[in-house]
């Protein structure tokens, strides 16, 4: 006779969105099982016993409505976060951040797991997908263990599984010097062959008709370009850390090492200047640095092959030697660091569930974000849409406007080398009509507030 199930959800890994994840559910009348191998294991980047361990930093980041992260947070507290409602409760000041004591954060969020009537933890290492638990919760962060990654590259094939994470600069459209750029593919339709023509002088109207402008390039002559690896490669950059095996690919080194490899490396690879000319001079120009639109609406642009170690005050000095990107607002810095995360929108369907394996669902840096706030928010999507599920309601996702949308439109919108990201800006919709025009803060401000007032109908029938 087989044994009545005690819960309804079985959770792996008790990490941010892992307890998010399991306090919604429970909230909401479900019985959750929620597997930790702590304290028999820790992942080398552990320190603590405590669950949802802030291994990196004790900041959640800013705070304010004009921030995307900032909307994300307010967000979260308005819909009953459990990760805001511990956070401000162990706040420490921290000037327009939040920032929490570490310890107490991490002592209240256990002892919410532990004590919740409706969750019962237990202590143990998954080595692989549960395969009778249904549905099931993976929440595993991004170092997974290596016998349960191998589990999930086997379930969505190896090839959308990534274990080491190299992400590009996101700069703000606005803050673009749009005088010094253009816009143009390299080896654009119509002329591309004689852009290559030793000593072919084409002139701007030509340029115009050269490609189809999915590209801005930023123009770099001889001495620029000099300065611009010499600084590159004296930069300050972030050590590895311990647990890091850096072995880098090939084919997404940082750029600072291309720099260190030979002053023309990068003039050889992501600064190629073939395929291009500049209209303003009718020449191809010594170097360029191509910036690729992360939207629809081109509100913000990636700064293609320019992942990075050098620490953020660097990319910030060194990038803003870029022509045309001097006052460059950066909407997420570049990194190279070990994480595990999938292919999100080849891998996962509606409402964070595995295509290739119905009943199993990812939330959290393993599904493919970015960041503390993040990840929670991902484990409050993931529980939230599960719920609905569970109580034989449709799916009905936060909407497209709000940071918590945002989060699903990362996770489902295609990219030719899918990376994890922050929430930015350029996650939301943009504004219309006359509101369009604003200046950047008042235009982050107005969708801030027309976030808020679409969240508030969701909260209503959805939670």
């Amino acid at each position: 006779m087989t044994e009545a199930r005690s819960h309804d959800v079985t959770i792996v890994g008790a990490g941010l969105a892992g307890c998010e994840a399991a306090f919604q559910l429970a909230e909401r009348g479900h019985h959750v099982r929620l597997l930790e191998m702590k304290p028999a294991r820790r992942t080398p980047a552990q320190t603590s016993d405590f669950f949802a361990e802030l291994v990196c930093s004790n900041s959640l980041r800013g705070a304010a409505l004009a921030n995307a992260v900032g909307l994300l947070k307010e967000e979260l507290r308005r819909v009953g976060s459990l990760l805001m409602r511990v956070a401000d409760r162990t706040s420490v000041p921290a000037g327009g951040a939040l920032a929490v004591d570490r310890e107490r954060f991490g002592a209240e969020m256990t002892t919410t797991m532990r004590e919740h009537p409706r969750i019962t933890v237990e202590t143990g290492e998954v080595t692989e997908i549960p395969r009778d638990e249904r549905p099931v919760i993976l929440a595993t962060g991004p170092l997974t263990a290596d016998a349960l990654a191998s589990s999930i590259a086997e379930a969505v094939g190896t090839k959308h599984l990534a274990y080491y994470d190299a992400i590009a600069p996101i700069l703000s459209a606005d803050s673009i010097n749009w005088s010094k750029v253009w816009k143009q593919s390299r080896w654009g339709k119509g002329t591309a062959e004689r852009a290559q023509e030793p000593g072919r002088k084409m002139m701007a109207e030509d340029a115009e008709e050269s490609g189809d402008e999915a590209y801005v390039n930023c123009p770099f002559d001889e001495e620029t370009y000099r300065a611009f690896v010499a600084a590159l490669v004296a930069a300050e950059k972030v050590a590895p850390r311990e647990f890091e095996d850096v072995r880098y690919f090939e084919g997404c080194l940082p750029c600072e090492v291309m720099a260190e490899r030979g002053e023309r490396t990068l003039a050889y690879g992501p600064m190629k200047p073939v395929g291009l000319v500049d209209p303003r001079t009718g020449r191809r120009p010594h170097a360029v640095i191509q910036l690729r639109a992360e939207d629809v609406a081109a509100t913000a642009y990636n700064m293609v092959g320019f992942q990075t170690r050098m620490k953020y005050p660097e990319q910030l000095r060194v990038f803003r030697m870029v022509p045309g990107l001097e006052e460059a607002e950066f909407l997420r810095f570049g990194s190279v660091h070990r994480n595990t995360f999938v292919d999100a929108p080849r891998v996962l369907g509606p409402g964070m569930e595995m295509l290739r394996m119905p009943g199993v669902f990812l939330a959290g840096q393993v599904a493919g974000v970015e960041g503390y706030v993040e990840s929670a928010a991902a484990g409050f999507v993931c529980a939230v849409l599960l719920a609905q599920r569970l109580a034989g309601k449709p799916l009905a996702p936060p909407p497209k406007t709000t940071a918590l949308g945002g989060i699903v439109t990362h996770l489902g919108r295609e990219q030719p080398s899918y990376q994890p990201s922050n929430i930015t800006w350029a996650h939301l919709p943009p504004l219309e009509g006359t509101k369009s025009r604003l200046t950047k803060r008042a235009r982050y401000e107005a969708m801030a507030e027309r976030a808020l007032a679409d969240l508030d109908p969701w909260k209503n029938s959805a939670l």
